[in-house]
């Protein structure tokens, strides 16, 4: 999280989503949950780097292949960190695959405002462009957020940080 943000080093999506997946290879059930989301949601560098080679044949072998629209090399890798990531008592990892399909199909609510409902797709929501980690549905959100909400306090540290 720190190398994404940029909170005392340099910031690096890719380095971030790369610890990410160490922290998923030793077991760490948020982590496995969330680099299978990130990859099922195509984020930056996510599908690239959770890749999992050993998890071949995993997907076809569940016949899931054909109802989602994500390539079958990137399902697999998603299934081979939804198992990694599931404990007992917590959902299984094709009821949380069921779960990413829906919030695909369906749309989630990304905008960085709490109290906003607005229900869309991850590739519609504008990103802030100086930190590019804050989501926002349209400007008004962004310019509520970015006074009352406090980005702007946040936002500069990691923009700060970037440039050093």
């Amino acid at each position: 999280m720190c190398q994404a943000l940029g909170h005392g080093v340099t910031r690096s999506k890719r380095r971030a989503v790369q610890w990410l997946r160490k922290a998923a290879e030793n077991g760490i059930t948020h982590a496995c949950l969330q680099l299978a989301g990130d990859m099922y949601m195509n984020q930056t560098h996510a599908r690239e780097v959770g890749h999992a080679e050993e998890a071949a044949g995993v997907a076809a072998s569940a016949g899931v292949t054909e109802v989602h629209d994500v390539p079958p090399d990137v399902l697999t890798g998603v299934l081979h960190w939804l198992q990694l990531g599931c404990v007992t008592g917590q959902p299984s990892a094709l009821e949380k695959l069921t779960d990413f399909r829906r919030e695909a199909m369906e749309g989630y609510m990304y905008c960085n405002v709490e109290t906003c409902k607005v229900v869309g797709f991850l590739k519609d929501f504008k990103v802030c462009p100086q930190c590019r980690t804050a989501r926002y549905c349209g400007a008004a959100c962004q310019k509520e957020d970015w006074t009352a909400g406090g980005h702007k306090e946040k936002c500069g540290k990691v923009g700060a940080q970037a440039r050093n």
